[in-house]
């Protein structure tokens, strides 16, 4: 695979097309990658004891072949 965590990437395909990010995560085995503030997705959390519900937004892995590196 030919991008590493820390790497800056742009999306070259699908619906977040033309942002970039550094990856946060990377999937050799799978070839997906995961990139902030792309793909990300809302999940309810439930409140604990003492605790309010939240929505937690986090970003969801994409297919290594659908960005780009940018730059070093």
């Amino acid at each position: 695979m030919h991008i590493k965590k820390g790497d800056t990437v742009k999306v070259i395909s699908g619906k977040d097309k033309g942002k970039t990010g550094p990856v946060l995560r990377a999937f050799p085995r799978e070839n997906k990658v995961v990139v902030e503030g792309v793909a990300v997705a809302k999940r309810h959390v439930k409140g604990r004891e003492g605790e309010v519900g939240r929505i937690v937004e986090r970003p969801q892995p994409v297919d290594a072949s659908n960005v780009q590196r940018v730059g070093k």
